[in-house]
């Protein structure tokens, strides 16, 4: 009698795969460029834990980045029922079972050398970290409780206080002379 695969046991799969693909994305990581100036800026964001992405284009600017210099992209579980006008966007169903990631504008986003890549949600996203891991940002920057393997720099703040991580982010980086 054979033996259907039941969601549990795809989405376990799944769950295996994204981490296996960030184990190998962490050990080919290329470390050459991590002193560039900030002059790009990206930022990964879970849009169910934050929706405010013109406040991050705000932050931006606080840093001394044009509009143009920044991209944002979202990660939502599933689509929602209403159309969106945001084209950044990945969803679970976007990444196969074996981890692979079938999405144009996320994987354009990914290949972008971006001199900071800020993961702005809390704490593990498979997705996310999956995605962070396989960017060719040359620093990455996390918030508090975030998986210290896929960051240069973790701010111990938490999400909601954008102020707050944008200050502190703002220190680190005239400190490590990325911006003046």
């Amino acid at each position: 009698m054979p033996y259907f695969f039941g969601t549990d046991m795809l989405k376990k799969l799944k769950q295996r795969s994204l981490q296996k693909l960030t184990e190998k994305n962490l050990k080919d990581r290329d470390l050459s460029q991590m002193n560039a100036p900030l002059t790009r800026l990206g930022f990964l964001v879970d849009e169910s834990e934050f929706q405010e992405f013109d406040v991050l284009y705000d932050f931006a600017s606080a840093l001394g980045i044009q509009r143009k210099d920044v991209k944002v992209f979202s990660f939502l579980e599933s689509k929602r029922k209403l159309p969106s006008l945001r084209h950044n966007q990945v969803y679970n169903k976007d990444f196969t079972w074996k981890g692979e990631l079938h999405n144009q504008n996320a994987q354009e986003f990914l290949d972008v050398p971006f001199d900071v890549l800020i993961g702005y949600y809390k704490g593990s996203n498979e997705f996310l970290d999956l995605m962070v891991s396989a960017s060719k940002a040359k620093f990455k920057v996390g918030v508090i409780h975030a998986d210290p393997r896929l960051y240069d720099l973790i701010i111990a703040i938490p999400p909601e206080n954008v102020n707050g991580f944008r200050d502190e982010l703002k220190k680190y980086l005239k400190i490590l002379n990325k911006i003046n």
